[in-house]
């Protein structure tokens, strides 16, 4: 256990932590990742899953999300058109942390 500690004062890991934190960051963000992970979803499912967050909040959130390569958007050519959401590979790896963020929060918070 001692030598993840070591790493942990590494500032290449500091870094690592710092760019992990910049995708978690905002409750949003946090959240819409957490809601994906049960599947595709389209933006009013979203919208009203995460319940105050305003259109144009989710919309910035998910373009982020997607320019991180965190979510995949896939539009159907459809009338109206037909937009889903859903996690990359990148994106479903969160999972874990995310879980254990929830215990710990649980447990401490």
């Amino acid at each position: 256990m001692q030598d993840y500690y070591e790493k942990m004062e590494c500032p290449d890991v500091e870094c690592s932590i710092e760019k992990a934190m910049s995708i978690l960051e905002g409750k949003w963000t946090f959240l819409i990742i957490k809601n994906l992970f049960d599947g595709k979803m389209r933006f009013g499912e979203l919208k009203k899953s995460l319940g105050g967050i305003s259109p144009k909040t989710l919309s910035q959130r998910l373009k982020e999300l997607e320019q991180k390569g965190i979510i995949k958007r896939t539009a159907y050519p459809t009338i109206p058109p037909t937009v889903e959401y859903s996690l990359t590979e990148k994106g479903r790896s969160l999972k874990p942390i995310i879980i254990e963020m929830k215990l710990w929060g649980a447990r401490w918070g």
